[in-house]
């Protein structure tokens, strides 16, 4: 098959590890930059152009779509799809997963395990925000954040009410969420393919940090799934429409608890961990 990568940086390891396994199994590969492809859309006859030439016809796509071009990379995804394209995690499924608050009430219709969350627009709610949600402490997460990135860890009533309002008078949309203290800082990263479990790695934060990251000094090191956590990671793939992506869990005492689903998941850390070649 003739493949591309849509990813704007050749030398990640992703991006590499993706384009040698497919060319190892005898596919054409080629790594494109997401933001140099621009558009050709008629009614007739749809191209995406590249560098001052249309592209070629592939068979199918990959999009490693970074969040900070979300809008722009679903775009370039969506109209490889209008010309016939096959694309692993469909335009609107990356959009989907993207929006937190979207992931969580979609997550949340189709009954899967969710720390308790909470979403305001004015300050005047978070008294009645954060008692919802079990009380302090509580964690505050930008919806706009990634890699552990605007998500802090309210101690107190006092200091979360003072965070909710200096993210609010900055205009920015936040979610509180339930602290799972039991989960000890650690969360379990799931890759999930073609609607199974292909690898599994368990990720420790730093001393002191309740954040797991890998980017934040956590460490991985590979785990054993139980059906429950095995169950929950493919239906939170599947309430996504995704056919690739991480799906981040907790160990609550109340079973597997969703944290997020990542629909570019990075490959090294889990391919380090686990020994697999993913």
């Amino acid at each position: 098959m003739k493949i591309a990568i849509l990813s704007r940086n050749k030398k990640l390891y992703s991006t590499r590890r993706l384009k040698e396994a497919g060319e190892a199994m005898g596919h054409e590969v080629d790594i494109i930059d997401t933001l140099h492809c621009y558009m050709d859309i008629t009614s007739t006859r749809s191209a995406v152009r590249y560098h001052g030439k249309e592209l070629p016809k592939y068979d199918a796509i990959i999009p490693r779509i970074g969040a900070s071009v979300t809008f722009y990379g679903t775009a370039v995804a969506r109209q490889f799809e209008m010309m016939g394209t096959f694309n692993i995690n469909e335009s609107v499924a990356i959009s989907r997963s993207r929006d937190k608050l979207r992931s969580l009430q979609l997550l949340s219709r189709k009954g899967l395990g969710l720390p308790r969350t909470g979403f305001a627009s004015k300050p005047d709610n978070a008294k009645d925000l954060i008692k919802n949600v079990g009380g302090a402490p509580v964690v505050i997460k930008l919806l706009e954040g990634t890699q552990g990135i605007g998500v802090v860890l309210a101690d107190t009533a006092k200091s979360a009410e003072a965070i909710i309002e200096a993210f609010m008078g900055l205009n920015a949309n936040i979610l509180v969420q339930e602290f799972i203290k039991e989960a000890g800082g650690a969360d379990i990263r799931c890759l999930v393919i073609g609607g199974k479990v292909v690898a599994a790695m368990k990720r420790q934060g730093a001393e002191g940090e309740f954040r797991s990251n890998l980017h934040r000094g956590g460490s991985a090191e590979v785990v054993k799934l139980s059906k429950a956590e095995r169950d929950t990671a493919v239906s939170a793939a599947k309430a996504m429409g995704l056919n690739m992506c991480g799906v981040d869990l907790l160990r609550s005492q109340n079973g597997p608890m969703v944290m997020e689903v990542n629909s570019s998941p990075g490959l090294e850390g889990i391919e380090k961990a686990t020994g697999k070649n993913v």
